[in-house]
């Protein structure tokens, strides 16, 4: 009997090791989940729901067919941000070519984000159509009843059909919306662009949405942020009470300065965002904005990347996509990003760092190896 409860012990102890292999963050390393495969949730999205993280992603598969989306997005869970489940695909796919959302389409930066007031999981993506590479540019809907899904696919749209930001000038409104009168680029074009060219241009079909993040602050309110007028300009969008719509109102921040990449957080009544430059697949220097409102105005605090050369010219070789905030830390916040392989998309690796503070500004430092302790000494 004291054999039999032995071996019992020692199969439970082996259990929970396989099930807590990890104790520390190895940015850049492969990650495995409880399956002991990579984790496949790239350009991803975090949620905190009833203590315990949610990660969505783009799942992807082996070769070039791999940045199109083949499967849908992914979701995993974790108590303690080391160690990550499989929860399945949250949204799927159709093989009905009559759906916007068919095989082959492009799926990114999925975020998912909760309503309190109506109980559903809100997911929102950069939504590209099939075999139309990135010229629809808009931004897709879908909701669940369950965090970890299924995720009903609602719609996709470009947002703001017929409605000027909110900071848009009357005086510019009736300018020109000529793309093709410039030559690009040359420093008229960029000044036009700063003017708003773009946004005049899709003023009637409603405006271009592409890398994306969303952000609920403390009071509910939503937030739908996104690359716009071709890349050019971010837009930050209010969203309507419950999630799944833009209420009209929206601002153009960060005019002309090419922001790709968003991802915002909080900290003492201050919203801070980092994101990146334009340089496709390739790893860019990172950015970093600071407002007293999401809607703006923001600032520009430059690169937070503090390290080598290389390093600060290639955000550690990584894109950002997310910040999360640290369950029962005061102002603990991660950096996340991801490093790209296009020729292999799902050998694509994540970067973990903690944000830190230095004169009022966060910055990051490439670390080999960290775990959660590192924010008890601040």
């Amino acid at each position: 009997m004291k054999k039999i409860f032995a071996i019992t012990i020692l199969s439970l102890t082996f259990l929970l090791a396989c099930q807590m292999k990890y104790q520390s963050f190895s940015p850049g390393q492969v990650w495995l989940d409880d399956q002991n495969t990579h984790i496949n949730a790239h350009g991803g999205g975090f949620l905190i729901h009833n203590d315990t993280y949610y990660w969505f992603g783009e799942h992807k598969i082996a070769g070039e067919e791999g940045n199109k989306a083949q499967v849908g997005v992914g979701v995993y869970s974790s108590k303690d941000l080391y160690n990550w489940k499989n929860e399945g695909i949250a949204l799927e796919v159709h093989d009905d070519p009559n759906s916007l959302l068919v095989k082959g389409c492009i799926i990114e930066r999925p975020k998912v984000i909760y309503n309190e007031k109506t109980k559903k999981f809100v997911m929102w993506f950069h939504h590209e159509l099939k075999d139309r590479g990135y010229e629809a540019a808009m931004t897709g809907l879908a909701i669940s009843d369950n965090i970890t899904g299924p995720y009903n696919y609602i719609k996709s749209v470009n947002p703001h059909a017929g409605i000027w930001p909110t900071n848009y000038p009357d005086s510019l409104k009736s300018l020109s919306a000529d793309v093709d009168s410039y030559v690009r680029p040359s420093p008229e074009w960029k000044d036009a662009v700063r003017l708003g060219l773009y946004l005049r241009r899709d003023f009637e079909n409603g405006q271009m949405a592409r890398d994306m993040t969303l952000f609920v602050d403390d009071d509910g309110k939503a937030y739908h942020v996104h690359s716009s007028e071709n890349n050019q300009t971010l837009h930050v969008a209010e969203l309507t009470d419950d999630y799944m719509d833009f209420s009209g109102n929206y601002t153009r921040v960060l005019h002309g300065e090419q922001n790709e990449a968003p991802a915002i957080f909080k900290k003492d009544g201050k919203y801070y965002m980092f994101s990146s430059g334009l340089t496709g697949w390739k790893p860019n220097p990172g950015k970093s904005a600071v407002a007293d409102h999401p809607m703006g105005p923001w600032t520009a605090l430059g690169n937070m990347c503090i390290g080598t050369e290389d390093e600060m010219k290639t955000t550690f070789w990584s894109q950002s996509t997310a910040v999360i905030p640290v369950i029962g830390k005061k102002d603990a916040f991660i950096f996340v990003g991801d490093r790209w392989t296009p020729d292999n998309p799902i050998d694509g690796s994540y970067i973990f760092l903690p944000v830190e503070f230095e004169n009022q500004k966060p910055v990051l430092r490439w670390r080999d190896n960290w775990n959660l302790t590192f924010f008890d000494k601040n």
